[in-house]
């Protein structure tokens, strides 16, 4: 996806709305319990602002996060230099923000993984990048997040990758050094693409996996009022997915208008009770699948923030967890995220 067409898939987002968030407030659940929020972005995009005063105000909100993982967004590239080099301005803007952030704010350790990207397509040239990435990160970059979501359909996607990107024979070369390197790699795919996603972690055993956003069910363009039909074929890969070992899945980025609740679209934002009854079906299949062990409930904000807000959100997933086990709830909130991106929290947490 060119650099100059992300400003078109941004205006397909709706866009957050203070007041009318403002209209839903819900008792905290739970409000002891630790929490990694393993995925959320940091930019300043015109009209669009979410940085550290944003993320912070919604992280100490009242639910406990004791850490977060920042996931590339194509923000505060490097504005000179080699192209390939460009998107490493990202990662050297998110490990000097988080510095002078986090004293201020602990016990929360914001930005404490970092998940950078890299173009695949320079195959084994992506190297140096990498190299860069880790040493901008000092210690805090875990891994990559290349852009490869892709769909035919505009209604979905107003711009697009090339169709098959990860079955590209640069993108395997690319990933193989990536999986050199011991780092992660993040895939945001629909479940359309969930096929090649197994193919490529067949083919990388050793490499851990992050599949993104519940695995990318559809709701809108050709799949609107086929949610049933959906989520079918959406069992199906996922089931698929689950049994290599080397997965692990991300519960969450179903407020994106991609999955088609359209919450954004009501009178009034939605309670917990409605986030469960809507996503309950996957997350909780997801777990069945995959285990806690390889789960881990996601914020993605601010993007979902356009659908609900942050203490909702997470009073929807202690809701949708609240029959498991201690140690099943431990590794979904907080241990699954601390072992995957080898985060520097405390033992109890590594050790779920």
């Amino acid at each position: 996806m060119p650099d100059d067409s992300i400003d078109a898939v941004l205006k397909a987002h709706p866009s957050v709305r203070h007041d009318w968030l403002a209209l839903r407030s819900e008792d905290l659940l739970d409000p002891e319990l630790a929490i990694v929020d393993p995925h959320h972005h940091l930019w300043d995009h015109p009209g669009d602002r979410y940085l550290a005063n944003e993320a912070i105000a919604d992280f100490t909100s009242g639910h406990n996060i004791i850490s977060t993982v920042h996931v590339q967004c194509r923000s505060m590239y490097r504005e000179h230099g080699p192209e390939p080099l460009k998107p490493v301005g990202e990662t050297e803007f998110v490990r000097e923000l988080a510095a002078a952030t986090n004293t201020a704010h602990a016990p929360l350790r914001l930005c404490a993984g970092i998940i950078g990207t890299v173009d695949l397509q320079l195959g084994d040239d992506v190297q140096p990048v990498l190299d860069a990435h880790t040493d901008a990160g000092a210690g805090q970059f875990k891994g990559i997040r290349p852009t490869v979501v892709w769909h035919e359909s505009r209604d979905i996607l107003p711009v697009s990758n090339p169709e098959g990107l990860l079955r590209a024979k640069s993108t395997r070369a690319a990933i193989a050094r990536v999986q050199k390197m011991g780092l992660t790699l993040d895939l945001w795919a629909f479940f359309t693409q969930l096929g090649d996603v197994a193919d490529l972690c067949r083919d990388h055993p050793d490499l851990i996996v992050i599949i993104n956003h519940t695995g990318g069910p559809l709701g809108i363009g050709p799949y609107k009022d086929k949610r049933a039909e959906v989520f079918e074929e959406w069992r199906a890969r996922v089931q698929e997915l689950a049994a290599l070992p080397n997965t692990v899945m991300k519960l969450g980025g179903l407020a994106m208008r991609y999955a088609g609740f359209g919450f954004h679209e009501r009178p009034l934002p939605p309670s917990s009770d409605e986030l469960v009854h809507a996503w309950e079906p996957y997350m909780r299949l997801c777990i069945e699948l995959f285990g806690a062990e390889r789960c881990m409930f996601e914020s993605n904000f601010p993007v979902d923030k356009a659908m609900c807000s942050y203490s909702v959100l997470w009073n929807a997933y202690k809701k949708i967890a609240a029959d498991l086990t201690a140690a099943e709830r431990l590794n979904l909130f907080s241990g699954t995220a601390a072992r995957t991106y080898r985060l520097d929290t405390p033992q109890v947490l590594r050790s779920a």
